[in-house]
């Protein structure tokens, strides 16, 4: 028996969210005698990276190496994914919580009969039954799920496990899958992506700026910072709405919610909003002239001074210590 975990690529390598999956299952197969690792993607993509997923626990990885899959049609994928998992004789799917994973997922519950709970965090109770803890609520609070059928779906929270990283290459197997036309009945006819150097939602370092910034015209700031980190760029939801920066930076509730390793807010009060979209960031440092902002509660790390004087001083010690 294997269990099987759905990795999901972009512009050419395997997303870090889909190897934190891979990993998850191994701890999970080392806890509970599940079999061997084996990995599904499909589309157009190269063996060498999907051997990559090795590192991360997988043994094997199943191409479905059909251009048609490359788009990301849901249907398409629940399939072709539902095929590989009966023909492995699996009782576990894994995959990462994402906007791709969540629409494939709920269509695979659907399919295999399966149990899916969503937002994992920690590997199950066993000790009587089985028991899942996920994240509720925008990660202010955890809830234990009882799962009671045979086949289950899970998955798993960015950054909720550690990425295993000593594994060896996996071996590719690629296959040719019979998908009927009815999956391709929905076209994607564009795609209009974020752009910049780093994507928001898959950064692992994000810094974020608020009114505090005073104005646009002082950004260079942030993106300064930014570039020396390697982040990507977020700020709060008034800078957004008053037009200092684009709504696809909005990070929030409302807007766009990250899980990065480290997350810098400068100049941001830290309102409930705001916070309900950063809290399952690993790290959080704050940088705010006003000793009592709120966001100093949630804060790992406090910088009480000014942002003007404080990011040139940051930026060099990072150039520094590069």
């Amino acid at each position: 028996m294997s269990v099987l975990v759905y990795i999901e690529h972009a512009d050419g390598s395997v997303k870090k969210t889909s190897l934190e999956a891979v990993s998850y299952a191994k701890a999970l197969s080392e806890k509970t005698s599940e079999g061997e690792i084996v990995a599904v993607a499909l589309g157009s993509i190269s063996s060498d990276e999907l051997a990559k997923a090795g590192s991360a626990g997988a043994s094997k990885v199943i191409h479905v190496n059909d251009d048609k899959l490359s788009s990301g049609i849901i249907q398409a994928h629940a399939e072709a994914v539902a095929q590989v998992y009966k023909q492995l004789g699996a009782k576990t799917l894994i995959l990462s919580k994402s906007s791709l994973g969540d629409a494939v997922a709920a269509r695979l519950a659907i399919k295999l009969d399966a149990a899916l709970i969503s937002n994992v965090v920690d590997l199950p109770d066993t000790g009587s039954g089985y028991k899942i803890k996920r994240s509720i609520y925008t990660g202010k609070a955890f809830a234990e799920t009882v799962v009671n059928k045979e086949h289950k779906i899970l998955a798993v929270k960015k950054n909720a496990v550690d990425l295993k990283s000593d594994g060896a290459d996996a071996v590719i197997e690629t296959v040719v899958l019979e998908l009927s036309a009815d999956n391709f009945a929905t076209s994607i006819t564009s795609t209009d992506k974020t752009t910049g150097d780093i994507l928001l939602p898959e950064a692992d370092i994000v810094v974020s700026g608020g009114r505090g910034m005073k104005g646009p015209e002082n950004w260079g700031l942030i993106e300064g910072l930014a570039k020396e980190l390697g982040a990507a760029t977020g700020c709060s939801k008034p800078v957004s709405d008053i037009g200092w920066r684009p709504h696809h930076e909005h990070v929030g509730q409302t807007g766009v919610k990250v899980a990065p390793s480290l997350y810098v807010a400068v100049g941001i009060s830290g309102a409930i909003q705001h916070l309900a979209g950063v809290n399952s960031s690993k790290c959080i440092v704050v940088i705010n002239k006003d000793a009592e902002a709120p966001f100093f509660k949630a804060a790992d790390y406090g910088i009480v001074g000014d942002a003007f004087e404080v990011l040139p001083k940051l930026t060099e010690a990072v150039k520094a210590l590069k």
